[in-house]
């Protein structure tokens, strides 16, 4: 028999914000509750991006039933993508940022996203990290705090970090730090942990839509790699590549990569 649905405060439902952050923090309490069943490897991971999704998924069609949905997930028919695209109110979703870390306890860099698009942008949305305890949200945004660092910080891939930030980080005397999914890096800035997180290795829609929404309503900077608007709810939702940084290191960092590029 599966659990039940969790029910939100009517107020919660009432406004796009707060049921973005709860939707988030929803999600995250189900991964927990799955992770502590004692699976292990993939059998963890296929777990736990099942469960988040089916919940987010029956949620959003409990509480949001005319709005449209993209989900990491959810495999997307060309009517889903047509209904979508005519939508004037996209929920885009990541279920589970950071399955490799989820499905290694005690890790706690993995993440869920929640962001709503609509009328052309990003309007609100969160990111849970569930072992932290904590999601940052579009409304109260985030207050992000003075650096705590004498040099800049560039949060990356804890396997794979790119040859290209690695030179980044020479060019601006900074230190390189190490971390699990897309989400988490890019909280990192928020909570001041890292400065800035650039990655041009492929992402989707979805991996940094909730992310790049609270950095922006944090102040921070984000921006594509060429310094471009990142866009969503588009028809091919291949989207790359992303910049989100503290704004005085914005200028630098754009600088270098239109002289060095990303190879």
């Amino acid at each position: 028999m599966s659990a039940p649905l969790p029910v939100p405060a009517p107020e919660v439902v009432a406004d796009d914000h707060r049921l973005a952050g709860w939707l988030a923090e929803a999600a995250g309490e189900r991964l927990l509750a799955v992770r502590a069943e004692g699976l292990e490897g993939k059998a963890l991971k296929d777990a736990g991006d099942r469960a988040a999704h089916e919940l987010l998924a029956a949620l959003l069609a409990t509480h949001r039933p005319d709005d449209a949905v993209l989900s990491e997930e959810a495999l997307e028919t060309a009517v889903d993508k047509d209904a979508r695209l005519r939508a004037d109110r996209v929920w885009i979703v990541d279920p589970l940022d950071g399955t490799r870390e989820f499905s290694e306890p005690p890790r706690d860099d993995w993440a869920v996203h929640v962001a709503l698009w609509q009328s052309g942008d990003l309007v609100a949305g969160a990111v849970a990290q569930p072992a932290l305890g904590e999601t940052f949200s579009t409304d109260p945004a985030p207050q992000v705090p003075a650096s705590s660092s004498t040099r800049p910080r560039i949060a990356v891939s804890r396997s794979r970090p790119p040859a290209f930030v690695e030179a980044l980080a020479a060019a601006l005397d900074a230190e390189l730090v190490p971390m699990g999914s897309a989400g988490v890096k890019m909280m990192s800035v928020v909570r001041d942990v890292a400065d800035a997180y650039v990655h041009a290795g492929g992402q989707y829609e979805w991996d940094s839509a909730a992310p790049v929404a609270v950095a922006r309503a944090a102040g921070l900077f984000t921006s594509r790699v060429d310094g471009s608007p990142l866009r969503y709810n588009r028809a091919d939702v291949y989207l790359p590549d992303v910049v989100v940084c503290r704004p005085e290191l914005a200028e630098r960092i754009l600088a270098f990569i239109a002289e060095h590029g990303t190879d």
